[in-house]
């Protein structure tokens, strides 16, 4: 285990070279944690305790931070989970009817408090780095159902306009309560915004209904001296100028070898934003450790004279990973 050391994150972010090899993961998982903390985690999902145990799995891996969600979301019902998400299922606003009696919440009903409670705990020279309720995208997609969306852009644009505004301020608000907090180093807007071919919607709606938020979110973040990351899946080639250029992220999370390899995309945009993790899920779930362990050593090599740069997988670490693979990977930025 090395000590943790926020600082070198930080030049990560900042497109220069760290002191030593670091690391990025979005989320690890319970299993994984509790061979990482030695401890098991009674049953709470998303609890103290667990956001505790979180925090000692983090530091036990040898990262110079810790995830962590507190306060604010969006009122959701409970849907399965047990095979896939449908991207229909669970919306809850139709029609202007239904967007009025949606409950509305504000962040600042929320309570944050964990945030404090654990910053207490942090090991010496970690931070928190803060992530939202999903996103703007996300939570509309959620909200209205994506087939429901599509027709909703053409038959009422003016509504989505009036939805994604109600997202979008609120998820302004939330970060700049965050930034109320010195424990949290840097914050993280997930978003999800793309298929595997494509963005989910046009690039010209993206930039009407998505982009103008993101660029708030990105500023309130950076005006509270954070850097701001945005984790996002899917193809998002079409609007990367838009993520770099327009909205000012200052990494970009979330690759998949089936899109674009992250050896290519450092390549392609590492000069202009810091690429984080990218060892494809897939590949760490298909390939042995020594196989995982070498393709994170050349990254790590490709990386070692232009920084900007931190190691781990292209998305986060599901329980259906192999925790040999995961710490295959980890292990070629400890050696």
């Amino acid at each position: 285990m090395r000590e943790p050391n926020f600082d070198n994150f930080l030049k990560v972010l900042d497109r220069k070279k760290p002191s030593r090899p670091t690391l990025f993961e979005f989320f690890l998982n319970i299993p994984l944690n509790e061979r990482l903390t030695g401890e098991k985690l009674a049953p709470g999902y998303g609890s103290l305790d667990y956001k505790r145990h979180n925090m000692h799995a983090y530091h036990k891996a040898g990262y110079d931070y810790v995830t962590i969600l507190a306060g604010f979301g969006f009122k959701r019902p409970e849907i399965h989970r047990e095979k896939s998400i449908s991207l229909n299922e669970g919306s809850m606003i139709n029609d202007r009817k239904s967007f009025e009696a949606y409950p509305w919440q504000k962040p600042d009903e929320f309570d944050y408090s964990e945030i404090d409670i654990l910053a207490k705990e942090l090991p010496k020279g970690m931070k928190h780095i803060a992530f939202g309720p999903g996103g703007v995208l996300e939570n509309l997609i959620a909200l209205v159902g994506y087939d429901n969306l599509c027709f909703m852009l053409i038959d009422d644009p003016g509504l989505v306009q009036e939805i994604v505004d109600a997202i979008g301020s609120r998820l302004v608000r939330h970060y700049e309560i965050l930034a109320q907090f010195k424990s949290v180093g840097a914050m993280i807007s997930n978003d999800d915004w793309g298929f595997k071919t494509q963005p989910m919607l046009s690039p010209d709606d993206m930039r009407k209904y998505i982009v103008p938020w993101h660029r708030k979110i990105a500023k309130a973040i950076h005006n509270s001296g954070c850097p701001a990351i945005l984790h996002s899946c899917g193809n998002l080639e079409e609007v990367m100028d838009d993520i770099i250029d327009d909205i000012g992220y200052d990494a970009k999370h979330s690759y998949e070898d089936t899109i674009i390899p992250v050896e290519e995309a450092y390549e392609k945009w590492g000069s202009r934003i810091a690429i984080l993790g990218g060892i494809d899920v897939d590949f760490i779930c298909r390939h042995t450790p020594d196989e995982v362990r070498e393709r994170s050593r050349k990254m790590l090599k490709r990386a070692s004279d232009r920084g900007g740069y931190a190691l781990g997988s292209g998305n986060s670490i599901p329980e259906y990973v192999p925790q040999e693979g995961y710490l295959a990977m980890i292990s070629a930025a400890l050696e």
